[in-house]
């Protein structure tokens, strides 16, 4: 299994708005983590302006449909989003550890 990034640029808005498809977003992420795709997510603060979210699996696609499928970026909440492959090396669950 690799990990991969989903990164998402939020508009300004994105707080006022999340509101109204964020239970969507939430139950389409609780599946992706039911599945064992989705790891970790959330939104950056402090400015809230963007999200990471870490997935792992054979290939991008599986970070590249959620996105695809996300009411955030489905309705504009999402100005921009890209899956960037994450050569994990050290930590509990890393897909390619590298002993000292």
């Amino acid at each position: 299994m690799k990990h991969f990034l989903l990164m998402y640029d939020t508009v300004p808005e994105y707080l006022a708005r999340r509101g109204e498809f964020r239970s969507a977003h939430l139950t389409l992420a609780r599946a992706a983590q039911d599945r064992g795709e989705l790891v970790l997510g959330g939104a950056l603060a402090d400015p809230v302006d963007g999200a990471i979210l870490l997935f792992k699996g054979e290939t991008a696609d599986v970070a590249r449909n959620f996105a695809e499928a996300d009411p955030y970026v489905r309705n504009g909440l999402v100005k921009a989003w890209r899956v960037r492959e994450w050569t994990t090396v050290v930590g509990e669950g890393a897909a390619t550890p590298v002993a000292p």
